[in-house]
């Protein structure tokens, strides 16, 4: 018997961003707003996480409404057509209707239908993931150009009582077109996970406990000082693998991206990487809060609205969070 052989799919040689999008949420929250119910202070909060105030999005506005606005953004940006957009990834923990993906309806609004669309759940290392996602299907050929966003409502997951996480989160979405390139633009990427470690951070119950009466709404908690430490030392080997398998060093890099965690444990991962002076460090969670699978997105967002001249330089962008899970690239800023 013969067996015929098969065809298969074969793409560009690099891949690179060509735009960027971003919708925070319409509400600016003081410390001073959340203080009453967890204990706390203006002071402390500040102290503790450098977030002075947070984006929160109002009743009726969800995580795929500022997704959608995101995407028409960075789809402006790029120059490229929607119906070109052949594939479309949404990193998120907070999509409160599980089905249909948050990805399928986002496809739909911006003009991208029939468009391959999928959610994916990787926590605050989400969009790093789906930044690999897009990068490896556009180079096998299975795509062409990608519309990649990640999007939260934090606020919809948090309770305003619990001292361990409920100050820190915010609602946004950022997005990014990623396309063929003539030039590497997007580096291997570094990721993986530590199950082990699985309940330093998420979700306090489930859903099906709250169906039965066993719980009260699930809601995001966490170790604050276990997450701390394995952000500060086992991130920092990532991100200097990353540069490695880049094939670059610290003093090439224009920018650092890290998910907005905590303002303590950028400016120690900052010194942890021996970054010189001359690169430019993402510091959104002062007024955007931790958005989780939005961070970096928003976080590059700004950082290009700020400093125009970081076009065309390589940026190092880091994602971590529940899980444990971590990816990290290096990338070449439109």
């Amino acid at each position: 018997m013969t067996i015929p052989t098969l065809n298969q799919s074969s793409g560009p040689a690099h891949t690179r961003f060509l735009g960027f999008g971003a919708s925070r949420g319409d509400l600016s929250v003081p410390n001073d707003d959340l203080v009453e119910p967890i204990n706390s202070s203006d002071e402390w909060i500040q102290q503790r996480t450098g977030i002075v105030s947070r984006t929160r999005a109002s009743e009726g506005v969800l995580a795929v409404d500022m997704a959608t606005d995101a995407a028409h953004e960075a789809i402006r940006t790029s120059g490229v057509d929607p119906v070109d957009i052949d594939l479309v990834v949404i990193a998120t923990i907070s999509n409160v209707q599980q089905s249909p993906s948050m990805a399928a309806v986002v496809a739909d609004r911006v003009g991208a239908n029939p468009a391959a669309a999928y959610d994916i759940n990787a926590a605050c290392a989400g969009y790093t993931y789906a930044v690999a996602q897009a990068d490896a299907l556009i180079r096998s050929g299975a795509a062409h150009y990608a519309l990649v966003i990640g999007a939260e409502k934090l606020s919809d997951v948090v309770d305003p009582t619990d001292r361990s996480i409920s100050f820190l989160l915010g609602d946004g979405a950022g997005a990014a077109i990623v396309g063929p390139s003539d030039t590497p633009g997007i580096s291997p990427t570094v990721w993986g996970s530590d199950g082990s470690r699985a309940d330093a951070v998420g979700m306090n119950s489930t859903l099906i406990d709250y169906r039965e009466g066993r719980s009260e709404w699930p809601t995001l908690r966490q170790e604050g000082q276990t997450v701390f430490r394995w952000a500060v030392w086992e991130m920092a080997k990532v991100a200097r693998l990353a540069i490695e398998e880049a094939g670059i060093a610290p003093s090439d890099l224009a920018a650092f991206v890290p998910h907005q965690a905590n303002m303590r444990i950028i400016d120690e991962f900052a010194k942890q990487l021996g970054l010189p002076d001359s690169v430019v460090i993402a510091r959104d969670i002062e007024s955007t809060g931790n958005t989780s699978a939005a961070s970096i997105p928003l976080a590059t967002h700004r950082l290009l609205q700020g400093h125009p001249e970081l076009s065309g330089g390589l940026a190092l962008q880091i994602g971590f969070g529940a899980g444990l899970v971590f990816g990290a690239q290096i990338i070449v800023l439109p």
